[in-house]
């Protein structure tokens, strides 16, 4: 029996097929917007038509809050997305991650794919930006002779530094040689090293008018620059491949002249303050110090230097005096204590028990004291020690400790 599948299973096996495609996986479709919804969510909801056919679209929140306009119906616009299938509904539909207005076609497709390019590859990353010098001695400036734009660099620097060394570089920053004079006119600067940055620079334009500054020739040319490069191309809407390559985007030309040259007046202002606040920091530095000199001078150590001494000695003496009567009252008291254990010893000593009638006996020959008479033997000589004298004895009797306690009784 064949396996009867659901239709469910059709579904998803139907979206696993579609998912592996790899030309809808990733691509770019255009046409006209209708059945527009804009969900409470932020989700985007609609149809993409043109002559004869219809595609369903939606556009999650995420993607459509970047979005820098509002989409409507009848809007002919460009969409980049994946196709896949809403099992539930059992229908494919357009998931939409990009939209732009339709009119700059493959022009915008060619500069979003550099862009991913390129970004990928870190020619974009503030790590690789340069610092611009504070007073560039000498500022290059690549752009058109003819127009508005070198006028109003030359009028801008003049006034904020009138002295200033500009070097112009001519190139032609429109057409389809633009780009490669402008990549030569970089790495020629770079060459002869005669300026310290570079203005890179054009008036507003259409996409195509600024395409030269979209060119990966151009790009690579800023990012290989040993030299800093400010990116002024167009207007402050206007965003291009070298704004995002130079070590600083200006958002049109005059601003550029702005930010690379420090206004003269306003330096020698600050130069001026910063020289007044350096005196008025010496002034009170020296007050100050003065104020220290003076008290210093009316103290008694400087006044009457040998008092510190004086006073010194005269302590000394009085701590050696202590001193001295510290060690004899602890001497006194050392005595008091040897006399205390002297008595206590002369109590205890054999030698004054002696004086009181007492002696010592022991065997002859300095022999072991004698303390029973069981240690002697009869007709054995003994030592009598006495507090006068020494006796030399025969043993002629031994009495045992048993008759002497009877005696006593």
């Amino acid at each position: 029996m064949q396996y009867i599948l659901s239709v469910t299973e059709i579904n998803k096996y139907i979206r696993e097929i579609i998912s592996k495609d790899l030309i809808l996986s990733n691509l770019w479709v255009k046409g006209e917007i209708s059945n527009f919804k804009h969900h409470y969510t932020g989700h985007m909801y609609f149809t993409l038509k043109d002559e004869k056919s219809l595609l369903k679209c939606v556009m999650f929140r995420n993607a459509a809050s970047g979005l820098g306009f509002m989409p409507e119906n009848g809007m002919k616009v460009i969409i980049r997305g994946y196709v896949s299938v809403f099992e539930r509904d059992g229908q494919y539909q357009l998931y939409a991650e990009e939209m732009q207005p339709d009119g700059i076609g493959n022009l915008y497709i060619a500069f979003e794919q550099l862009k991913k390019k390129l970004a990928a590859e870190g020619l974009f990353d503030a790590r690789y930006k340069k610092n611009l010098p504070f007073l560039p001695r000498s500022i290059g400036v690549v752009t058109s002779l003819t127009g508005a734009v070198i006028r109003d660099i030359i009028n801008v620097l003049s006034r904020r530094f009138y002295n200033v060394q500009l070097k112009i570089f001519p190139v032609q920053v429109q057409g389809t040689v633009a780009a490669q004079q402008i990549s030569a006119a970089i790495k020629k600067l770079n060459e002869l090293q005669c300026v310290d940055v570079i203005i890179l620079a054009r008036g507003g334009g259409s996409l195509e008018d600024l395409w030269p500054f979209n060119e990966e020739v151009v790009a690579r040319s800023i990012f290989e620059s040993r030299i800093p490069i400010i990116s002024a191309v167009g207007h402050e809407t206007d965003y291009t491949i070298s704004d995002l390559v130079a070590d600083l985007r200006a958002p049109t030309p005059s601003a550029a002249a702005e930010l690379v040259m420090p206004e003269k007046a306003a330096l020698r202002t600050r130069i001026y303050d910063i020289d007044a606040r350096l005196k008025n920091s010496l002034l009170k530095l020296i007050r100050l110090k003065r104020s220290e000199l003076e008290k210093l001078t009316g103290s008694t150590a400087l006044r009457q230097p040998y008092n510190i001494v004086y006073q010194g000695r005269m302590r000394l003496d009085m701590l050696d005096k202590d001193m001295t009567r510290a060690i004899k009252a602890k001497i006194e008291r050392m005595r008091s204590q040897l006399a205390m254990l002297i008595y206590k010893l002369d109590a205890l000593s054999p030698l004054s028990i002696m004086t009181r009638g007492y002696s010592i006996a022991r065997k002859k020959n300095s022999g072991p004291v004698l303390k029973s008479a069981g240690q002697v033997v009869k007709g054995e000589e003994i030592e009598i020690i006495l507090n006068s004298g020494r006796l030399n004895c025969t043993v002629n009797e031994i009495i045992e400790e048993e008759i002497i306690e009877e005696e006593r009784k």
